[in-house]
């Protein structure tokens, strides 16, 4: 059963980062620009933040399997449609709308099926290392599969290849049975699902007008944060009434998690950003095509498989905190020797040092930041925290995409690129400091809330 669980977690991080290598020949052939294509993939990443959260809720109320078929057959149905798009608008539609929410039905019941059929520490950190594994694999290999299915054939049949894996899932995940009963009676929070989504589309709508008009980013900035503010005021107010709320402000009462959620977000943020910083400098700056451009990340996904498979065995060895601050502090240093080696040298491989470095130390604290936030909530609480922090998590990837492209397409050159990553290290510094401050304490021995 976590087969297909682990292939829907693929396919989805394969989305996010596939396009990164399309950009040229997706442009050329919609007759659209760079940022065109880099709004697209935004839409993609911040549809999903921004549903992530209704998505968990819904699992509550009509099942945890029938959520997932029905994000596969959503994602499917987007995948397909932009395989055809004739523009840019269609592609929106298919990849950035349908496969967007798509993915925010499926992937709550992908980790709230994990943290329920695996009850301990040491066989949920196996079941999450796996599902990460392929997640992580998705994003960094993302441009790899992509390029050569591009340079082989079309990036049409990037789109078509995501129809394929989708149906494959489906035929699998009949077999997977829910563990537990949907409540129909379950009250939906309609007003906090529009709240939550508006301010999270005003947020990263705003990081992307910075490029064009200061002004309109801080009122949108401010609008956002006036909307987000309304919604948890509205959760809060709903919480005290006795009330189902949206999202219950009751699970920020949680240090452990509050932390691991922090480390999620920037995790995915500086991933994503790094894919996107770098697929667009090499085929902008560099004019490298889609498969070049794919050979290079090689390295990253090397790093994050390797360790990412060994999730289960570290879990055994070392505290989960431990794991994140040695993620966070391999992760930065191999931004830095990005820039380093990159100015120095024209070469491709000058790229391989730095991003086996960030392969690996993601891959290595991807595994314990889900475990640490899952694992500190009951049966009855998975479907609001599995939304929440899969949403914390894809915002991270549509910030980090959001905040590197606007530096770019400002100045595609050395100077914007290196600004790029510069910025990355900076949020990989809070991140760090987030990290730091987890409880300790040993994975082995620690009480799951869960058994």
């Amino acid at each position: 059963m976590l087969f297909p669980l682990a292939l829907a977690q693929f396919v989805c991080s394969f989305a996010g980062s596939n396009m990164n290598v399309m950009i040229n020949d997706i442009s050329r052939d919609l007759d659209t620009t760079v940022q065109g294509v880099q709004i697209a993939i935004t839409v993609f990443l911040l549809v999903m933040a921004a549903l992530m959260i209704p998505g968990g809720k819904l699992t509550d109320r009509y099942g945890r399997k029938r959520c997932l078929m029905t994000g596969l057959a959503v994602y499917g149905i987007g995948a397909l449609l932009s395989a055809a798009a004739p523009g840019l608008g269609v592609l929106i539609l298919g990849n950035s709308l349908l496969e967007g929410a798509g993915t925010a039905l499926l992937i709550p019941p992908v980790y709230i099926l994990t943290t329920l059929l695996f009850t301990d520490v040491t066989s949920r950190a196996r079941a999450f290392g796996a599902i990460m594994a392929f997640g992580g694999i998705g994003a960094a290999a993302g441009p790899l599969i992509g390029g050569m299915i591009t340079s082989a054939l079309s990036w049409r049949v990037a789109f078509v290849f995501q129809a394929l894996v989708i149906a494959l899932i489906i035929a699998l995940s009949r077999a997977i049975e829910d563990p537990l009963p949907p409540d129909p009676t379950r009250p939906f929070d309609l007003r906090g699902a529009v709240l939550s989504a508006v301010g999270l589309v005003l947020l990263v709508a705003g990081i992307l007008a910075a490029k064009n008009d200061v002004r309109i980013t801080l009122g949108l900035l401010a609008a956002s944060g006036l909307v987000l503010t309304w919604f948890f005021r509205w959760s809060r107010a709903r919480d005290r009434a006795g009330e189902e709320a949206l999202l219950s402000t009751s699970l920020f009462r949680d240090r452990r998690s509050n932390l691991g959620l922090v480390t999620q977000h920037v995790q995915w943020l500086m991933l994503m950003g790094t894919s996107f910083t770098v697929a667009a400098y090499l085929q902008v700056v560099r004019h490298y095509d889609a498969v070049r451009t794919g050979v290079v990340f090689t390295a990253a996904t090397a790093g994050l498989l390797a360790s990412s498979l060994a999730a289960e065995r570290l879990a055994r060895r070392r505290a989960q905190r431990t794991l994140i601050v040695a993620g966070f502090t391999v992760t930065i240093p191999g931004i830095a020797v990005l820039i380093a080696m990159v100015h120095a040298s024209s070469n491709p491989w000058a790229f391989t040092p730095g991003l086996l470095l960030i392969g690996l130390g993601i891959g290595l604290m991807l595994t314990p930041s889900v475990n640490v936030v899952q694992s500190s909530f009951g049966p009855d609480r998975q479907g609001e925290i599995s939304g929440l922090s899969r949403s914390v998590s894809n915002l991270g990837s549509s910030l980090g995409t959001a905040i590197a492209g606007t530096i770019l397409v400002a100045g595609l050159d050395r100077h914007a690129y290196a600004a790029a990553m510069v910025a990355l290290i900076a949020i990989g510094l809070i991140g760090l400091i987030s990290a730091l401050f987890l409880p300790r304490g040993s994975p082995a021995t620690a009480p799951s809330k869960l058994a």
